[in-house]
């Protein structure tokens, strides 16, 4: 069997994902990005091979993708996020066909646009802000003292569906809770509010972009159900979310370098230029 790995390293976190020669996904693992990208992401892949039991010697490529992929240096060759996205997206969701991609990460939100072949047509970006992001979801948790893995419970206990968090800056939002605490509001409601201002900045940020059916979103804070809530009803549309969204695009990763092993080479090149604001 030979074996092909996508490493996805992200601002905040290293993605690993290792396929073989039929796609299927094999070996998965996340990990703290920290200050020693190269370093860290080696100690994740080899330990993530040695717990599976997977000869390294039968790996034939690996890819690295996301914000850290030239600091990698063991890859084969490095991609696009934007790219590995999208044949991560078209990977993980075969029964419906993806349009769109909501990716909502540490430090970024991305809206791409794919077309039926699921190429990628037109993407935007914002990374100048916090706001919308997972460090804003982190920011807010630290602040109500509670476990940000429990905030998509909290969202669905509120009873006051009213209150906004109105800041679109994340350090003017934190001083904003803090003030919605002092005023006797409860947490639920607080973070009901939270995933309803992140939805409309997402939404604000979606209007520069054609936004189609399926929509699929991604990246760690997919696994935040009040936050999907939040983002279907602000898109009045139901999301795809894959049962491991924050891998999606080291599932790509790998795919690509099953491609580009294996075949000749598949032309991801793609006919619009994205925008990052």
């Amino acid at each position: 069997m030979e074996y092909y790995t996508g490493i996805d390293i992200g601002s905040t976190a290293i993605k690993i994902a290792i396929i073989n020669e039929n796609t299927e996904l094999l070996a998965q693992t996340v990990v703290p990005t920290g200050s020693k990208f190269n370093e860290n992401a080696l100690n994740a892949y080899h330990a993530l091979i040695q717990e599976n039991h997977i000869d390294l010697s039968r790996i034939r490529y690996v890819v690295s993708t996301g914000y850290g992929r030239r600091l990698y240096k063991s890859a084969d060759e490095t991609v696009s996020e934007i790219t590995a996205n999208a044949v991560g997206a078209a990977a993980v969701s075969k029964e419906h066909s993806i349009r769109t991609i909501i990716n909502i990460g540490g430090q970024d939100s991305k809206i791409i646009q794919v077309n039926q072949q699921g190429l990628v047509q037109n993407f935007i970006m914002n990374d100048k802000c916090a706001a919308g992001t997972g460090r804003f979801l982190e920011m807010a948790s630290r602040n109500l003292e509670i476990d940000i893995d429990k905030m998509g419970v909290l969202h669905n206990l509120s009873q006051d569906r009213t209150l906004a968090v109105n800041s679109t800056c994340a350090v003017f939002a934190e001083s904003e809770i803090i003030s919605l605490l002092a005023e006797g509001h409860n947490k639920e409601e607080i973070v009901y509010g939270i995933h309803v201002s992140i939805a409309k900045r997402i939404a604000r940020l979606a209007g520069r972009i054609m936004v189609q059916d399926d929509v699929l979103f991604d990246g760690g804070t997919a696994y935040n159900t009040g936050l999907i809530d939040a983002l279907e009803e602000e898109f009045m549309r139901d999301f795809v979310v894959p049962e491991a969204p924050q891998i999606t695009t080291a599932i790509g990763a790998a795919h690509m370098a099953l491609n580009m092993c294996h075949k000749p080479r598949k032309d991801y090149s793609t006919s619009s230029h994205g925008q990052s604001i």
